[in-house]
């Protein structure tokens, strides 16, 4: 359809009665002012003459670089008179309409009931507002080879504002819901609401960028020992798995599973880095490493990124859950063997978990 617009001829529109009653500089502009400014269809035909200024644009050496256009609107629906900018092309459009427009007695605007000097007026009227509807909406789509109706319902002089406010709200770098309200004139986000509706393909970035899933899991280190599942020992309960704390390894084959897995509790299925079955098992060759992902609660979470005294207040909260071994870490804290796990953290910067 912008397309459609941008090369809109005077043979594109049917004439009425064998003639045609506006001129290409006319119907071009009054296409792009559809195309391009978002304004309802009172909005456009009480467009006056003047509505388009041009300013500068300056970057930080204060050279010009570009020119912004201006569209100044009248008393609209919902509102009083206000300025949006537009693109160039159709500032350029409304110019060279103006150039070449005849001169016109002032109109009555039909809001206000002040006489103004109507942008798209012809023989002393107005363009008539079913003109976009009838004629020029319906030659556009012929022109761009679409149909004058969707899954949406018929094409009509609406359907260019929803869509603009809906793609300026869905931009790379999308307008927010208050400058989207300015740019349409509306007297409350409320009513913005209603157009700036989120396009599947940025909802799906907006959860890509806030990355749920990689927030909530975390990789850990895996030592397959594939010696011991090869002679068959692993059926018979020998460990052949170890998950790697940084600290020590966990031997628990359900490790995921286990309540204590990012802040151990040292039961019978740890094996600490220092001890020298572990120096043992980091010395055979025969050793496979592979990385596992696994979901983590907020505790969890906050034990990983937030040190030791995270992981002591997940421990406290765990006192009395039993480990996989059977005895809590209560009753673990009690042997004589026990080392506090803050003692094994603090030589890793307070992580619990590689």
């Amino acid at each position: 359809m912008l397309w459609a617009g941008l090369h809109l001829e005077t043979a594109d529109v049917p004439a009425s009665g064998g003639t045609r009653f506006y001129s290409v500089e006319l119907i071009r502009a009054l296409a792009l002012t559809w195309l391009f400014a978002g304004l309802r269809s009172d909005e456009i035909s009480r467009l006056r003459v003047g509505c388009v200024r041009w300013q500068p644009n300056h970057d930080v050496s204060n050279v010009t670089v570009d020119v912004v256009c201006f569209l100044d609107v009248p008393v609209h629906k919902t509102g009083t008179p206000f300025t949006k900018p537009v693109d160039p092309l159709l500032g350029r459009a409304i110019v060279e309409w103006e150039r070449v427009r005849p001169d016109q007695p002032l109109l009555a605007d039909p809001r206000t009931g002040e006489l103004v000097p109507l942008l798209f007026a012809v023989r002393a009227k107005r363009v008539a507002k079913a003109y976009l509807n009838l004629a020029l909406i319906p030659a556009l789509c012929r022109k761009a080879g679409v149909p004058e109706a969707d899954a949406r319902g018929r094409i009509t002089s609406h359907r260019a504002r929803s869509t603009i406010a809906s793609q300026l709200y869905n931009a790379k770098e999308p307008m927010t819901l208050f400058e989207l309200q300015a740019w349409l004139g509306h007297r409350s986000p409320q009513s913005t609401q209603y157009y700036a509706r989120i396009t599947p393909t940025t909802l799906a970035k907006a959860y890509s960028d806030a990355g749920y899933f990689g927030r909530n899991v975390r990789t850990i280190e895996v030592l397959l020992d594939r010696e011991t599942v090869q002679s068959g020992a692993a059926a018979n309960g020998t460990p052949w798995q170890y998950f790697d704390l940084g600290h020590g390894y966990c031997t628990y084959s359900f490790f995921e599973q286990c309540p204590h897995r990012m802040a151990c509790a040292r039961c019978d299925f740890y094996l600490p880095k220092d001890s020298t079955q572990a120096q043992l098992l980091e010395a055979r060759g025969n050793l496979q490493q592979m990385l596992a992902r696994i979901p983590l609660t907020d505790e969890e979470r906050a034990a990983v990124e937030d040190g030791t005294e995270a992981v002591e207040c997940l421990l406290q909260r765990l006192t009395d859950v039993p480990t996989p071994a059977g005895p809590t870490p209560r009753q673990l804290a009690q042997s004589a063997n026990f080392i506090p796990l803050a003692s094994l953290t603090s030589s890793t910067g307070g992580t619990p978990l590689c």
